[in-house]
C-alpha cells in the first residue's frame, strides 16, 4: 500500500490499538524509510507511555502500555551476526507475553522470534510518500 506520512502514522496508530499480546512484528526496509516512526505510532496506538525512540545503539527499549503490557522496541541494526541476537533476550520478552517490534529482524537470523506480522517499508514515488508491504 502507498501511504503518506499521516497515513503511515494512522495505520500504525490503528495497528497499535488492534494488537493483543503476545506479538511478534518485524519491520524491514532500508535506513530512513520510516520504521521507527511507524513504531511511535504503534506505540501510540498502544498508549505507551513515553515517546519511543530509536533503540539503534543501546539495541532494546522497553515501554509500558495504560493496561500494564509491555512493549519492546528492538533495532537490529547494528547486529554484526546473527549470533549477537542471542543475549538480546527474545525468549524472555515472549515468554512475558510482550509485544515486541523488531527493526530489521532479519539480522537476527535463527534467534528472532517467529513473526506475528512483518512489514517492509520502502521509498515511494515522492518524499513524504513510503510504499508497505506485509510480507505473508
Amino acid at each position: 500500500m502507498r501511504l503518506s506520512a499521516d497515513a503511515l502514522n494512522q495505520f500504525g496508530e490503528t495497528l497499535g490499538r488492534e494488537l493483543t499480546a503476545p506479538a511478534v512484528i518485524g519491520l524491514s526496509g532500508e535506513l530512513g524509510t520510516g520504521k521507527t516512526t511507524f513504531v511511535q505510532a504503534i506505540c501510540r496506538g498502544l498508549g505507551a507511555r513515553g515517546l519511543a525512540t530509536s533503540p539503534t545503539y543501546a539495541l532494546v527499549h522497553q515501554y509500558r502500555a495504560p493496561d500494564g503490557r509491555l512493549v519492546y522496541h528492538v533495532d537490529c541494526y547494528r547486529l554484526r551476526s546473527p549470533a549477537e541476537a542471542q543475549d538480546l533476550g527474545f525468549d524472555d520478552m515472549v515468554r512475558d507475553g510482550a509485544i515486541v517490534l523488531i527493526e530489521w529482524p532479519e539480522r537476527a537470523g535463527p534467534w528472532a522470534p517467529p513473526l506475528d506480522r512483518h512489514f517492509r517499508l520502502m521509498y515511494g514515488e515522492a518524499a513524504d510518500v513510503r510504499e508497505v508491504e506485509e510480507i505473508r
